[in-house]
C-alpha cells in the first residue's frame, strides 16, 4: 500500500489512532545515558555515574509506576525494551508481558546506534537482543525501534530476515505502509515526537506541564487543518516521566484523550495488524 494511504480496517468515525508508549532503556555496565539531567556534561573517557543511577531508576520504579497508571485508567499500552533488561530486570519483562501489554525491542542495549554499526555487528546484536527477551518471557518481540530512531540502511531488512513484523522508525508519514526490503516486507509504523518526554522536557528544558498542554492543544484545534487521520504517540521514557512530576502528565495526558468519541485508543503492534496480517 501507498504511504500515507489509510489502511482498511482504520475504525470508522475515528481520526486520530492514539498510541501509549513506555520506553523501558537500559545501558551496558561501561556506558551511561547521552543526555541526563545535569548540564554540564563530563569529559571524554569518563563513566558518567550520575546518568547511571538516574537511568537505573526507571528499571525499578518508573516503568512499574507507569503500568500502574495504564492499568488504572484501563488503556491499551506498548512498551519498547532494551534486550538486556532481559539479563538485569527479567521481572520488569515479565510483568509488562503479564500485563496484557506487548514488548517492542529497542536494540539490545541503547549505547550503540544501528547507523553507526556494521551489517554482521548490528544483526549479532539484534539475535542477543531476542534470545534474552525469549528467555524472560518465552517469547519475541515482533516489533522494533532503534535507539534515537535512527536505523542503519540494513536495519529493516535484518528485521524481516529475523522474523519481525513491523518497525517504528519512521516519520515520514502519518498512517502505516508496507515497507519492502529484500528479505521481504515489513509494516513501517509512524513515530510522533509531539507528545514525548524526551525531546521537549530533558532536551529543550520545557515544564513538566508542556507535554499534557501540547496534547491538549492539539485535540482542541485539530478540527481547523481538517482532522486529518493520523496517528498519535503520547511517549513516555521510565527513567524520565516515570518520576512522579513526568507521571503527573503522562496520566493526563491520557486521560484528555482516552474517552473521546473521535479518538480510537491503540497500539503500534495493532496498527501494524491493519497492514500486515502475518
Amino acid at each position: 500500500m501507498a504511504v500515507n494511504e489509510l489502511p482498511n480496517g482504520w475504525p470508522k468515525g475515528k481520526t486520530l489512532a492514539v498510541s501509549v508508549n513506555i520506553m523501558c532503556e537500559a545501558w551496558t555496565d561501561d556506558a551511561a545515558p547521552g543526555i541526563g539531567p545535569m548540564g554540564n556534561p563530563l569529559k571524554a573517557g569518563f563513566l558518567d555515574t550520575q546518568a547511571r543511577s538516574w537511568a537505573e531508576y526507571g528499571m525499578t520504579i518508573g516503568a512499574p509506576r507507569l503500568l500502574d497508571i495504564v492499568g488504572e485508567l484501563g488503556v491499551p499500552c506498548g512498551t519498547y525494551a532494551s534486550g538486556i533488561i532481559g539479563e538485569k530486570w527479567p521481572q520488569l519483562l515479565r510483568r509488562i508481558d503479564g500485563d496484557g501489554h506487548f514488548v517492542a525491542a529497542h536494540a539490545w542495549m541503547q549505547n550503540t546506534l544501528p547507523v553507526y554499526q556494521e551489517r554482521d555487528v548490528e544483526e549479532a546484536e539484534l539475535k542477543k537482543g531476542m534470545a534474552l527477551f525469549e528467555d524472560a518471557m518465552g517469547k519475541r518481540p515482533r516489533g522494533f525501534t532503534s535507539p534515537r530512531g535512527t536505523p542503519s540502511a540494513n536495519t529493516a531488512e535484518l528485521l524481516a530476515e529475523n522474523g519481525f513484523t513491523w518497525h517504528l522508525d519512521y516519520f515520514n508519514t502519518d498512517l502505516p505502509y508496507m515497507l519492502d526490503t529484500p528479505a521481504g516486507q515489513i509494516a513501517a509504523i509512524p513515530f510522533t515526537m509531539e507528545v514525548n518526554d524526551l525531546p521537549l522536557y530533558m532536551r529543550y528544558g520545557n515544564p513538566p506541564q508542556a507535554y499534557s498542554d501540547v496534547l491538549k492543544r492539539i485535540i482542541e484545534k485539530y478540527d481547523t487543518i481538517g482532522s486529518p487521520p493520523a496517528v498519535l504517540d503520547i511517549t513516555a521514557h521510565a527513567h524520565v516521566f516515570g518520576r512522579p512530576y513526568g507521571a503527573i502528565e503522562f496520566r493526563d495526558a491520557i486521560a484528555t484523550v482516552k474517552d473521546i468519541d473521535w479518538v480510537w485508543m491503540t497500539t503500534h503492534e495493532e496498527l501494524a495488524g491493519l497492514v500486515h496480517p502475518g
